[in-house]
């Protein structure tokens, strides 16, 4: 029995690079589809008052927020006296159709959540802080009227001066 045996030195043989794009992209388009980016566009000018007793929420994509200020543009629907808007979502809302746009907009919210969910969701009242209690009460009315319970007030950290 003979042995077969090359001359020469062993070359390691070159890795293929040719796939790693092909896995790169994959990784890069399943991160692409399960991450939800929400940013709302706002066309309210927010401050949130200040409070002393804060907590975080734990699931931020239960959360429907419901912006109440100053509207930034002059042209921007605003509530009776011209000083306050409303905004849902992207859009600001007219006094008059305050009711009905906000009933609809509990309603799709809760129909684009899965049904474990829909009892889970939040309805996130982001007010400035000097606007007038009775706008903010007209809102949480009829949040109540739809059965959409569970409500938070944003609000911001409050500084201690020494």
């Amino acid at each position: 029995m003979s042995r077969f045996r090359k001359e020469g030195k062993k070359e390691t043989p070159e890795l293929n690079m040719g796939s790693m794009s092909d896995i790169i992209f994959m990784f890069l388009f399943f991160f692409m589809v399960i991450t939800t980016m929400r940013e709302a566009s706002l066309k309210v000018h927010f401050q949130p008052p200040q409070a002393t007793e804060i907590q975080k929420l734990e699931k931020k994509s239960l959360v429907a927020n419901i912006y109440i200020g100053a509207p930034i543009a002059k042209n921007e629907n605003t509530l009776p006296p011209g000083e306050v808007s409303v905004q849902l979502n992207d859009q600001t809302i007219k006094a008059e159709d305050l009711k009905r746009d906000v009933r609809d907009f509990i309603g799709t919210e809760k129909e684009s959540r899965d049904a474990q969910d829909r009892d889970r969701l939040t309805f996130s009242l982001k007010v400035d802080k000097d606007v007038q209690m009775r706008y903010v009460n007209t809102i949480k009315q009829e949040l109540r009227a739809n059965n959409a319970l569970k409500i938070n007030y944003a609000a911001g950290k409050k500084v201690e001066k020494n």
